[in-house]
């Protein structure tokens, strides 16, 4: 039995589908379904019971996950403590960040970095789901929110600003009274963002709801209502126009984590440092009042 077999029967554990656990460590749902059933032959037990729904572990399959998922954190922990080692300024380093922020605000300022740091490598994942630091899932993680467990290294290093914005064309042409709303889905209710914008409709229903932030940008350039939206994405756009409003804007606070096992990483803690200063020094567009 090696490492990798035992990776993917962890992978499957913890998403019950094929296709789930392929996603979760980049490989093929073919793959993942050889290396079960390599694992399986090499124990001589059958670790799952298949059907319509997906994976469940079979009673021999509760037995060894404990100690699979000890194994695993016995590796990444290995990784780690090799991540932070005498590399210097060579390597990859792995950020996570949402989607938007991500490519409209960091992209554009990570390109000195690299310049100034041939060596190391540099992946962006836009994503909003919670990333594992401990199994390195990222090496870096930017949040809207404070990064879970506590164990992790997680400072505020700034805020977003919201403002509430229209097309300049549709306020010209569409009276104060007759003003439509665009949002976020209904799951995404709960968010400071989301909360602050139907205060402001005031119990009119929104006509667009969206999970995606660019698509809720493009839907409001295209004339289909108001949204609220970051101030570093409405304040650049010369066909939107901010409006005036009574009271205190939404804001999300922005946070940093890192595993604890990398703060002695050169590499890593360059890249934080430049995304710290990056975020200050940008201050007056992410969160300009």
């Amino acid at each position: 039995m090696d490492w990798d077999d035992l990776r993917y029967f962890v992978a499957l554990v913890r998403c019950g589908t094929l296709s789930g656990a392929a996603r979760l460590v980049g490989a093929e749902h073919t793959t993942v379904a050889r290396r079960i059933a390599a694992l399986e032959a090499s124990l001589g037990v059958r670790l799952f019971e298949r059907d319509a729904k997906g994976y469940s572990l079979t009673v021999e399959g509760e037995r060894i996950v404990e100690a699979a998922y000890s194994i695993e954190d016995e590796i990444f922990g290995l990784q780690r403590q090799s991540a932070s080692g005498p590399k210097g300024m060579i390597g990859t380093v792995r950020i996570s960040a949402p989607p938007v922020f991500a490519s409209s605000f960091l992209v554009p300022r990570l390109a000195p970095l690299r310049t100034s740091h041939p060596g190391i490598i540099l992946e962006l994942a836009g994503e909003y789901r919670a990333v594992s630091l401990s199994r390195r899932e990222a090496d870096i993680a930017i949040r809207m929110n404070r990064p879970e467990p506590a164990s992790i290294i997680a400072r505020q290093i700034g805020k977003i600003a919201y403002g509430l914005y229209g097309a300049r064309n549709y306020l010209d042409h569409v009276a104060e009274e007759l003003w439509t709303f665009i949002g976020y889905d209904e799951k995404l209710d709960h968010t400071p963002q989301q909360r602050w914008l139907l205060s402001i409709a005031k119990g009119r229903p929104l006509v667009f709801r969206t999970n995606d932030l660019a698509s809720l940008r493009t839907a409001t350039i295209a004339g289909m209502g108001l949204s609220a939206l970051p101030r570093f994405m409405g304040d650049s756009e010369p066909t939107l126009e901010r409006l005036p409003i009574d009271g205190s804007a939404a804001s999300r606070d922005l946070w940093l984590a890192y595993h604890p096992d990398l703060k002695r990483s050169p590499r890593i803690r360059l890249v934080v440092d430049h995304l710290v200063d990056t975020v200050r020094e940008y201050k007056g567009l992410l969160d300009p009042d």
